[in-house]
């Protein structure tokens, strides 16, 4: 039976968007809610070290957003240009390198751009070789060459429904930011702060990390009516060993592993999906969930209730946008109803919500 996308609506006064992280970060409001019971405390984010235990594996999202939205221009191709007006300005936002000079890409205005088109940015030119709901731009400098423009002369790629620009990219970026590569923040992890993370280390709690480069999969819009009419895009993913072998242990040990975001969690389940899926009748399985050598691919695992977890005992994330694939996620690890009463009491009592919202730990 088909699930309705309209399931996991509920409605948010507008004056509830956060605009900007608090100062400092960790001062954020923190529900803790109860996987099993949905039982609800409230506090302050530092106050989650109280939460945690000597033997907690902790992993973190450490993708780095780069200056993803660019101004450029489209040169018409030869067959074309006399039929079109000429050379318009567009937005160009970039969304994941494919191949050393190849790149997924979105525009604004799509109706713009065909394929065979030159598309200019700076001293950089790309050819449109494919276009379908993204487009696939061929560029005459490598990745890094863009990476390096889009960091110059790119924008923030803050989401639509935040209105104040922040000043500086670390302002939309985790204080653990290394691997460039994402279009959007792993925001679970804002709350955290240097000071912090030193008191959780301190307390016995082992801090791992995954990268998982935030795209298309993780802010794309559910426009079908039900879940099973959704298509997740892949996204590029990376576990080391050092991580999955912690994690292979906490697993064994019954040790609890704590995913900071939703893209952690996918990071790590669709990973122990894949592994669970490699395996053939017959084949001895590695211990552990994870491949002990580690893991880097593509990942469009879409979560949704019913989902048997195989690593994530324990969840921090923020609040999400209603009818979005996060929001399913988290509905699928703590039940539906336990979700949507807790937001519930969240717009009741005022929390801050969406990227640079509170938080809530769910255990």
């Amino acid at each position: 039976m088909a699930t309705p996308v309209s399931l996991f609506d509920y409605d948010l006064p507008q004056e509830l968007i956060a605009q900007h992280s608090v100062t400092p970060r960790d001062h954020s409001r923190l529900m803790v809610v109860g996987r099993k019971t949905g039982e609800r405390q409230h506090k302050r984010f530092y106050e989650i070290i109280d939460d945690l235990r000597v033997g907690d594996v902790l992993v973190m999202n450490n993708t780095k957003v780069f200056r993803a939205r660019l101004e450029a221009t489209v040169v018409r191709s030869s067959l074309q240009g006399a039929l079109r007006r000429s050379n318009p300005l567009i937005e160009l936002f970039l969304l994941r390198p494919r191949a050393e000079r190849e790149w997924e890409v979105l525009v604004r205005p799509g109706r713009h751009v065909e394929v065979g088109d030159e598309i200019r940015f700076g001293e950089i030119s790309a050819q449109v070789a494919r276009k379908g709901e993204t487009l696939h731009m061929c560029p005459d400098r490598d990745t890094c060459d863009v990476l390096a423009y889009a960091d110059t002369h790119g924008q923030i790629p803050i989401p639509p429904y935040v209105h104040e620009m922040p000043k500086s990219l670390d302002q939309y970026q985790t204080v653990y930011a290394q691997e460039t590569g994402s279009v959007a923040a792993p925001t679970a992890g804002f709350h955290f702060t240097q000071e912090l993370l030193e008191k959780i280390r301190a307390r016995g709690v082992e801090i791992h990390y995954v990268t998982l480069h935030v795209g298309l999969g993780t802010f794309r819009p559910m426009k079908s009516e039900t879940l099973e009419g959704h298509e997740m895009h892949s996204e590029f993913v990376t576990i080391d060993s050092v991580t999955a072998q912690a994690i292979n242990r906490a697993k064994q040990e019954d040790r609890r592993v704590i995913a900071v975001g939703t893209t952690t969690v996918r990071t790590l389940e669709g990973v122990a999906q894949l592994m669970l899926n490699f395996v053939h009748p017959g084949e001895k399985k590695s211990v552990g969930p994870l491949p002990p050598e580690g893991f880097s691919g593509d990942v469009n695992l879409f979560i949704t209730p019913g989902f048997d977890f195989k690593v994530v005992d324990a969840l921090i994330t923020n609040f999400h946008l209603p009818k979005s694939t996060l929001l399913v996620l988290v509905s699928a690890f703590a039940t539906r109803e336990h979700i949507l009463a807790s937001y519930q009491e969240a717009v009741r009592l005022r929390y801050r919500f969406f990227s640079f919202g509170d938080a809530m730990f769910i255990r």
